[in-house]
Formats: structure tokens, sequence, C-alpha cells
């Protein structure tokens, strides 16, 4: 039977995909905790304050971004797709809109729900606007903000089918500034970020728009009673 790790800490537990090597970030996010096994059946709904890498199913690449600008549109921080599974560069963390609508740790994400998405490297969110994209000419998509704050074009809304955005569902992305869709289409990025796909937003729903959960932290509410214990 597949096995995942489930970490205890004072918020609550995680569960941690095979292979996701995510201790380490765990640490760097503040998080004392101790180890233990869970079935990876057990929990199955995407959770506010999860870390996660989402994959492109249609064109395989995962959503990343990093501290290289656009040399044109915004100049903003870009946002591109990458083929390898294990840059730390693709994590997001599930957050939500602000203060009056919280997403509250651990709790499953509903569909339709509307979040932010925050880059664990930089700490800027996933963020679109009317600006063209470099290759495709379709919606510029890119990170924006400073530790975790930007602005109202900040805000996507999950859509999914039935009530929570399961974990290995397959969902859209919509930009609720611009109703964009998040998107990949296969134009491929030269230097500096030679073979990176560009991510863009579409008004088009389709197959490029598609995207499930890999990777990841995902945190689940705990019945028992708080503890900060060390690794």
């Amino acid at each position: 039977m597949l096995r995942t790790r489930s970490v205890r800490f004072s918020a609550g537990s995680v569960m941690l995909r095979p292979g996701s090597a995510l201790l380490p970030v765990l640490l760097l996010l503040g998080f004392g905790c101790s180890v233990s096994e869970a079935r990876d059946s057990d929990l199955s709904s995407v959770t506010c304050g999860s870390l996660v890498k989402l994959l492109n199913t249609r064109h395989n690449v995962r959503l990343h971004s990093h501290d290289v600008k656009y040399g044109s549109g915004s100049g903003q921080q870009s946002v591109t797709g990458v083929d390898a599974a294990d840059d730390a560069n693709s994590y997001w963390q599930i957050r939500g809109v602000g203060p009056g609508r919280p997403c509250a740790r651990g709790t499953p994400v509903k569909c339709g729900q509307q979040l932010r998405l925050t880059h664990m490297k930089t700490g800027r969110n996933l963020h679109s606007h009317h600006f063209t994209s470099p290759l495709s000419n379709n919606q510029e998509v890119s990170a924006f903000g400073e530790r975790g704050e930007g602005d109202d074009l900040d805000v996507w809304a999950v859509q999914c089918d039935g009530e929570h955005w399961e974990r290995d569902d397959s969902v859209r992305l919509r930009h609720v500034g611009t109703d964009v869709f998040l998107s990949v289409t296969g134009e491929t990025y030269g230097h500096p970020i030679r073979g990176q796909r560009e991510v863009h937003g579409m008004s088009s729903p389709g197959p490029h728009a598609l995207w499930r959960t890999m990777e990841g932290v995902f945190i689940q509410p705990s019945a028992e009673p708080i503890r900060h214990d060390e690794l």
C-alpha cells in the first residue's frame, strides 16, 4: 500500500507525498515537528496552508518562478513551466485572499473558492494583468508583491467538480480580476531561462489550462491538543 509521511506540528499535521524531501522546507518555514506514518488514502483534499507543486497535465511541466524579471511587459518576476520534478523553485503555498476572507490552515479548499498562491522562495504571489505575454501574445502571468502581500490581481478561483479540490483532480485556475485561465501552450524561452515554458492567461478554459497537485506538504487539521516538538 502506498504510504506517505505524516508530520505533526503546532497547527495540526502535514502529509508528505513520496519523494518530496520536504522536511528541510518545514524547517525553513519555522515549523518544529515530529514524524510518523500514515496511509495516502487517509487524506485526499488540497488544504489551505499547503505547500504544493502544480503540474500542467497537457504539457507535463510544473508551475515555476525565480528571481528573473521579464524583459518586456510589466518587468515583474517571471513565471514559467519546468520539466524537472525536483526544482525547489516550483513550490507554492495556498493562502486566503485577505483578512476579510481567510483560508484557515488545514481546511479543504472548496471548488469555486478564491485564493492566492505565494511562491515559497521569493514570497511573491501568482499574478496577472493586462500586459501581453512575451512569446505567445496571450496575457502575461507574473509573480508580484513582497512577503506574500500584493494586490487584488493576485486572486485566483479554483474550478473543479464536486465539493472540494481533491489532490488527484485536474482543475483550472481562473484569474478573478481579468477572467483568464492559467495556461501553458508550449512556447519555450531561450537565454537566460532556456528550455522553460511560457505560462500565461487565456480566455478559453481548454485542455492547456488543466493543473494537478504533485509533490508537496498537505496540511491537515488536528483534533489532538496543540504540541510543538523538535525533530
